[in-house]
C-alpha cells in the first residue's frame, strides 16, 4: 500500500507498515520541555517512583520562556528544570548561557533530524516538520511517560496535501503562506490531521520560510506540518554538522508515494498571493495587505521575533527595510532575535545597529512578549502588528488590545510609518 511521508515515519518506528488511524506506541527521538511545562512533567515523573529518564540523551531542556527570570514566581518556576538537569547531568540543557527559543535552538543546534519523532510540551513543536520530522505538542504528562519510558502513544494522523505552486511574488513569505492556508481552512480545518506541503513553490523557499510554515500548523487545528527533505534541507544540515561538529544522529529521509491518499488537497498559487494579514481575534482572519491599508490602521506597537519569525532572514528583511529611516513618532518596536547565535551574527551584519539607529528596542531571545509574558506587554486598546502565531483575545496583554499577525516585511514597513502599509509600496 503507498503511503504519505507521515505513514512512512510510523512504520519505520514501529518496524510495521502502519497507516493513518492506527493507533502505535513508538519510542521517541526528541523529548523538548521549556521553563513553564516542564516543571509539571517533572512533578508527575518523580511522583512516578521514576529514578532515571529512559532515554537522557533523547531529551532537551530550553528555558525560553520567562528567562532571564521577570519576577520570584518564575525564578522559581526555572529553578525546577534547572535542579533537575544537575540533577541528571542532562546533555541537553540551555540557559542563559546559550540562549534561544526552542524551535529556533534545536534545528540550530542540530539535534532535531530527518526522518524523527519528536515531542515537546509546547503546541508549536511541529516547527521541527520543516526537517522532514514528524514533530508535536503534547501535554505536559504525555511528556512525562515519553521521560519514564522512552515512548508514547499516537495515533497516526491522515494527510492533507498544501501544493505550493509557482514562485512567490515580492514580499511573500512562508507567513503570508501559512497564514493564506489557515484563511482558507480555518483554525479547525486540520483538526488532528498533518499538513504536508509540496510542490514545484518549495523550492523557492528557504528554510526559514519553511520553519514559520510548519511553525503555524497548529493554527489550523494541524498534529504536525511537514516538508520532505530536499537539496535546501540538505544544505542546511550540512551546515549545521560543520557549525556543531557533527548532527545529534544520522537523518532518515522519506518522501510519500505518488499515490499516497490524501483526505483533502489545498492549492496556492504563489504568484498570485498578496502579503496577508491576519485581524483580530484569529489566525485564521486573513486579509490581503490591501485591505488592511485601505482600513488606515493606526498601530502603536511593532514586534518582530518569536519562534514563528525571528529568525536571521526576518532581521535581514527588516534592517533593508529601515536602513536610513526612523520608527514613527508615536510607535514603539522591539525586535527579538530567536537565539543567541542568530543575534551574534546579526550584529556582524551590522543589522543591530541599524535598527537600533532605526529606534527600534533590541532584546534577548525570549518568548515573552509572543504569549504576553513580560518585555512586549500590550495597553488598554493598543494595536500591534507582530509577526508571532497567535492574535487570540488578550494574547500579548489587555483583553482590549489587537494583534495583526504579518511577516517581517510588513511589520517594518509599518514601525516606519506608524500604521499598516504595504511594504511593496516603499
Amino acid at each position: 500500500m503507498e503511503s504519505t511521508i507521515t505513514e512512512k515515519i510510523f512504520s519505520a518506528h514501529a518496524n510495521r507498515e502502519v497507516k493513518a488511524g492506527e493507533i502505535v506506541r513508538v519510542a521517541i527521538d526528541m523529548i523538548i520541555g521549556n521553563d513553564i511545562t516542564t516543571p509539571i512533567s517533572i512533578r508527575a515523573f518523580e511522583q512516578s517512583g521514576a529514578k532515571n529518564l529512559a532515554r537522557p540523551e533523547n531529551f532537551c531542556i530550553v528555558m525560553d520562556h520567562y528567562i532571564p527570570a521577570k519576577d520570584i514566581a518564575s525564578a522559581n518556576q526555572a529553578k525546577i528544570s534547572r535542579d533537575f538537569a544537575a540533577k541528571h547531568d542532562l546533555k541537553y540543557f540551555f540557559d542563559e548561557k546559550d540562549m534561544g527559543i526552542e524551535h529556533a535552538l534545536l534545528p540550530e543546534k542540530g539535534l532535531v533530524i530527518p526522518g524523527d519523532v519528536i515531542i515537546g510540551a509546547d503546541s508549536h513543536t511541529c516547527t521541527h516538520g520543516a526537517l522532514g520530522a514528524f514533530s508535536t505538542g503534547m501535554g505536559s504528562t504525555d511528556l512525562a511517560f515519553g521521560m519514564i519510558t522512552g515512548g508514547n502513544w499516537f495515533k497516526v494522523p491522515e494527510s492533507i496535501k498544501v501544493e505550493l505552486v509557482g514562485k512567490p511574488a515580492k514580499c511573500i513569505y512562508g507567513k503570508d503562506i501559512i497564514l493564506e492556508v489557515i484563511r482558507q481552512i480555518g483554525v479547525d480545518g486540520a483538526l488532528y490531521k498533518a499538513l504536508e506541503f509540496v510542490g514545484e513553490g518549495i523550492a523557492h523557499l528557504s528554510m526559514d520560510d519553511r520553519f514559520s510554515i510548519c511553525n503555524m500548523a497548529i493554527e489550523a487545528g494541524a498534529k504536525s506540518g511537514i516538508i520532505a527533505v530536499d537539496d535546501v534541507t540538505l544544505a542546511y544540515l550540512e551546515e549545521r554538522k560543520t557549525a556543531n561538529g557533527g548532527l545529534r544522529d544520522e537523518p532518515k529521509i522519506y518522501h510519500s508515494d505518488s499515490d499516497a491518499t490524501y483526505v483533502q488537497t489545498l492549492r496556492i498559487e504563489l504568484d498570485k498571493l498578496s502579503p496577508v494579514i491576519a485581524y483580530p481575534f484569529l489566525p485564521s482572519n486573513g486579509k490581503p495587505i490591501e485591505q488592511a491599508v485601505a482600513d488606515d490602521l493606526k498601530i502603536d506597537q511593532v514586534m518582530i521575533g518569536s519562534c514563528t519569525n525571528g529568525r536571521l532572514e526576518d532581521l535581514r528583511i527588516a534592517a533593508s527595510i529601515m536602513k536610513g529611516k526612523r520608527v514613527a513618532k508615536y510607535t514603539r518596536m522591539i525586535v527579538t532575535p530567536a537565539t543567541q547565535k542568530i543575534f551574534m551574527q546579526a550584529e556582524k551584519e551590522g543589522l543591530i545597529d541599524i535598527l537600533i539607529e532605526a529606534g527600534a528596542v533590541v532584546s534577548n531571545p525570549t518568548c515573552g512578549a509572543c504569549l504576553g509574558g513580560y518585555m512586549g506587554i500590550l495597553g488598554d486598546g493598543e494595536r500591534c502588528v507582530a509577526t508571532t502565531n497567535r492574535n487570540f483575545v488578550g494574547r500579548m496583554g489587555s483583553r482590549t488590545s489587537e494583534i495583526y499577525l504579518a511577516n517581517s516585511a510588513v511589520a517594518a514597513a509599518s514601525a516606519i510609518a506608524g500604521k499598516i502599509v504595504d511594504p511593496r509600496a516603499i
